[in-house]
């Protein structure tokens, strides 16, 4: 494995969500059992790859006429994959993970002593661990002042849920349009613990849980509103919506993130955060000798629908915003795949990989990518980059960054956490008393909620997406059930706005003995930080015919 760990199935890669159905590995193409597949079908090609499907011994049994597929069953994936007419098959296994980046030198939680306590600053309760905000200007004298959102501006959270009830949630949370697109599963197919009991009727859970507590960390930080509780988000004043296609495990199906995606299209949404990788295989190679057919037919199929829904989700007006990702790699030297496929649990190997293996969604056309960069400003140590890849940065945490005063998880990210997902994981006792210096209790008005620091692209990506929203309000145009603005002119504004930050001297950063990466590119656009670090002040104060 790389250096990140895998927490709870996150996949400890800073948020990378497993997604998708694909084959067990070492599969060949006609050893595949029966299943549900997405055939993608070429433009005005739907009848014949119905009849490829028919032609298999299958059976079409649902269609996305929107993205161009049909859902069938067969057991000859690779017979209706032959077909002219077909450009795609993927198999449709519900399955995903997070980018959350850990490290293996992390203290156990339950050893780990609660800091003193921080003086109260101006604004809201926790503001003073906000070393973020600060950072990019998102504060009572900064953006505050300027521009907070707008509840007209709709703000998707495509990841394992929201915390709906959560009080520094609730008050932005948009119950009407939030969604769960998965239904839990107990087991993987080989019997292991995957999402482990159902909690609810027929495993699905309503729009307002999160069982884990990734997306609701991510909404925090995109919108907790200013209401004198706990902490502000970069955007205070925005509506989030739950676009669940996360698993409690941690992953993400194909289906389940594309139907998300395709929602958030039809519904208006305006930006779109999505803090995972498609899995089960972190590199998506279209013929890479490596895998059997049957994994590079699956592949194949995930880039197609991923480029489908992207480009649906981006013309029909959503910004799409992704973090990078955490294996501290150059994503355009890869070499060596390792994590990959992740599902079923423990069907990892390792498999060489080059640079027409994509990482999805952060490195399709019309996504906006994310690096992370810790409390000093320099590109935390387990962020992936790459000049072609890395857009913007913006914080995200970095337990190792020696540069600072903080101590401890105080260089990482502070944002909400569900009181369930928090005892579950047993980081806070049965009275509600945290175990562990990562969690933080506040209490006001006889009501307490809780707040957890993470550290990773996953937490980068909700910076820039709070961004877009305040650009969004600023200087989106009245439409249909509220404000709209040009993804091209969004992705445009942030990259303008944005601190610029020059690579590091020398090029080559030194973490570690054994840890060195290299910067390329210029000030104005590097593989460290892309345009720069996001910036909240320069985003509302920029004029509106700019």
């Amino acid at each position: 494995m790389s250096k990140q760990r895998r927490a709870a199935r996150f996949l400890a890669l800073g948020i990378s969500a497993a997604l998708l159905g694909t084959v067990f590995a070492g599969a060949s193409a006609t050893a595949d059992p029966p299943g549900e597949y997405l055939v993608f079908y070429l433009p005005g090609q739907r009848d014949d790859a119905a009849r490829a499907v028919a032609a298999s011994g299958g059976a079409v049994i649902g269609e996305e006429p929107r993205l161009g597929y049909l859902l069938a069953t067969t057991a000859a994936p690779a017979r209706v994959g032959a077909s002219p007419a077909v450009a795609a098959v993927a198999r449709d296994r519900k399955i995903g993970a997070t980018t959350r980046a850990r490290w293996d030198g992390d203290p156990p939680p339950a050893t780990a002593k609660q800091p003193p306590a921080v003086k109260k600053a101006a604004g809201e309760p926790l503001a003073s661990r906000q070393w973020d905000m600060r950072m990019i200007g998102a504060t009572p004298t900064g953006s505050y002042a300027k521009q907070r959102g707008s509840h007209k501006v709709l703000v998707g959270v495509i990841d394992t849920g929201i915390d709906g009830k959560h009080p520094d949630i609730a008050p932005n949370f948009n119950r009407k349009l939030s969604r769960n697109f998965v239904t839990d599963r107990p087991k993987d197919p080989n019997g292991k613990t995957f999402d482990g009991p159902c909690e609810y009727k027929s495993c699905k859970d309503p729009a307002d849980v999160d069982d884990d507590g990734h997306g609701t960390h991510v909404a925090s930080t995109i919108g907790s509103p200013l209401n004198g509780v706990g902490i502000g988000g970069v955007a205070p004043g925005v509506s989030l919506v739950n676009l669940r296609a996360g698993h409690d495990a941690g992953f993400f199906f194909l289906k389940p993130t594309m139907d998300a995606l395709t929602y958030a299209g039809d519904k208006g949404i305006d930006v779109v955060n999505m803090s995972f990788y498609v899995d089960p295989w972190m590199f998506n190679c279209a013929a890479n000798p490596e895998d059997s057919p049957a994994e590079q037919q699956e592949q194949r199929g995930i880039l197609e629908g991923m480029k489908r829904a992207i480009a649906y989700a981006r013309s029909h007006g959503v910004t799409l915003v992704s973090a990078i990702g955490n294996s501290a790699l150059d994503l355009g030297k890869i070499t060596v795949d390792v994590t990959s496929p992740d599902y079923p649990i423990g069907a990892e190997r390792e498999r060489k990989v080059d640079n027409s293996c994509l990482n999805v969604p952060t490195e399709l056309d019309g996504v906006i990518s994310v690096t992370a960069v810790g409390p000093s400003g320099r590109k935390a140590i387990y962020s992936d980059y790459g000049v072609e890849q890395a857009d913007v940065s913006a914080p995200g945490g970095d337990l190792a960054d020696p540069a600072t005063r903080l101590k401890g998880p105080a260089r990482e990210i502070l944002a909400a956490a569900p009181a369930k997902a928090l005892r579950a994981q047993e980081l806070i006792d049965k009275r509600g008393r945290p175990m562990t210096s990562s969690v933080i209790r506040s209490c006001a008005g006889g009501k307490c909620a809780y707040y957890q620091y993470l550290e990773g692209t996953s937490m980068a990506a909700p910076h820039a997406t709070g961004v877009v929203a305040l650009l969004v309000a600023r200087h989106g145009r009245p439409g249909k059930g509220g404000l709209h603005l040009n993804p091209a002119t969004a992705e445009r504004l942030l990259y303008s706005t944005a601190s610029r930050r020059s690579c590091p001297t020398p090029r080559a950063y030194r973490y570690s003995a054994k840890d060195v990466q290299v910067c390329e590119g210029t000030p104005a656009k590097n593989g460290f930080f892309g345009h720069g670090v996001v910036n909240a002040f320069r985003a509302v104060t920029l004029p509106k015919d700019a």
